[in-house]
């Protein structure tokens, strides 16, 4: 298997060329009178414009971060440094901010997850001692924490999940929101970690011989089926996530459940997707297998399986047409990363 080490300068080399690449750009704009329009995308976003769209740049931000602090040796430590010290300032993330004050539902929850992931990842590196680290995370902290209200703001009136496996599913957004709301709880404000436990439980409890024949449809990079399972892998204990395991997958053991998807066109970016399904599903198969119990042999199932979808796609990173280049990254580094 690929280690995180070899690539990890390949995979921060494509993060930081598509962090400035400010053109192409899929720039969503809310017209409520005219004149709304900004000229350039960076004067909307003058922290995340790069990356063909606000969730991709926000994601490349994280791949450079969490490989600073993981392999600091194998990348260009210099050059992370100055676009994180360029992106990452009280101004530019202020007006970030203040556009998702004025946007509330824009990036709901796939941006603010990755949002609060980049926020977690500083933080972490600033506890830690990495130069620079504790004023990135100063500077994103009021992002994070506005997404975490809204986050607390919107689940109780969410009554259903989006389960479809493109940016709006709600199984991954609550899991890459849920350290941050584990933070928050230990700092003595438990809402929005309660908010997340109970919303899991109201949507998915009760679900049972999840639909995998399914899968995949045409434009997914998330598996609807095992992000669910991975986000109530975090939410549910132990022996209570097995039983549940056992009835909402119940052919777990009896054979790969997923065959890894087919590529027919990486310049169409919806089709494009099916690259990074292949590397999340590798991730999510991973996380699931680290919750069996020592020795079960659906374990090992598992994992070849994860790494039958995420190896080939390795070669997509750089190289590639820029419809997966600007953030196919992110998720080889989900999967690559045992620590995720």
């Amino acid at each position: 298997m690929t280690s995180l080490r070899s690539v990890a300068g390949e995979l921060a080399a494509t993060a930081l060329r598509t962090v400035r690449a400010e053109y192409p750009n899929d720039l969503r704009v809310l017209y409520r009178a005219p004149g709304d329009a900004p000229a350039r995308p960076r004067d909307r976003h003058p922290a995340f414009y790069g990356s063909f769209d606000w969730h991709s740049a926000v994601e490349m931000h994280w791949v450079l971060l969490r490989l600073l602090r993981r392999f600091p040796s194998e990348v260009d430590s210099e050059a992370i440094r100055a676009v994180l010290d360029e992106h990452l300032t009280p101004e530019a993330i202020a007006a970030e901010r203040e556009y998702y004050v004025a946007s509330p539902g824009a990036q709901r929850p796939y941006g603010w997850g990755w949002a609060l992931t980049l926020h977690e990842e500083a933080a972490s590196c600033g506890r830690a001692g990495m130069d620079g680290a504790a004023s990135w995370a100063a500077a994103l902290r009021p992002l994070a924490d506005h997404f975490l209200d809204a986050i607390a703001a919107w689940l109780p009136r969410a009554p259903y999940p989006v389960r479809h496996g493109v940016h709006p599913n709600s199984a991954f957004g609550l899991v890459r929101s849920l350290p941050s709301a584990r933070r928050r709880a230990a700092d003595g404000d438990g809402a929005v970690l309660r908010a997340i436990e109970e919303a899991a439980l109201r949507w998915f409890a009760d679900d049972v011989d999840a639909p995998v024949r399914w899968e995949p449809s045409g434009a997914d990079f998330l598996s609807p089926v095992l992000t669910e399972a991975v986000l109530m892998a975090e939410v549910l204990p132990a022996p209570d996530f097995r039983s549940w395991l056992a009835a909402y997958l119940p052919g777990l053991g009896e054979g790969p459940l997923f065959e890894p998807a087919v590529v027919a066109d990486s310049s169409d970016g919806q089709t494009a997707h099916l690259h990074g399904l292949n590397l999340s599903r590798a991730w999510a198969l991973r996380r699931l297998a680290a919750g069996l119990p020592a020795g079960d042999q659906r374990g090992a199932l598992l994992l070849e399986t994860a790494r039958r979808h995420a190896e080939p796609e390795l070669a997509e990173v750089s190289g590639s047409d820029y419809m997966v280049e600007h953030w196919l990254a992110a998720y080889a580094l989900l999967w690559l990363d045992e620590e995720y």
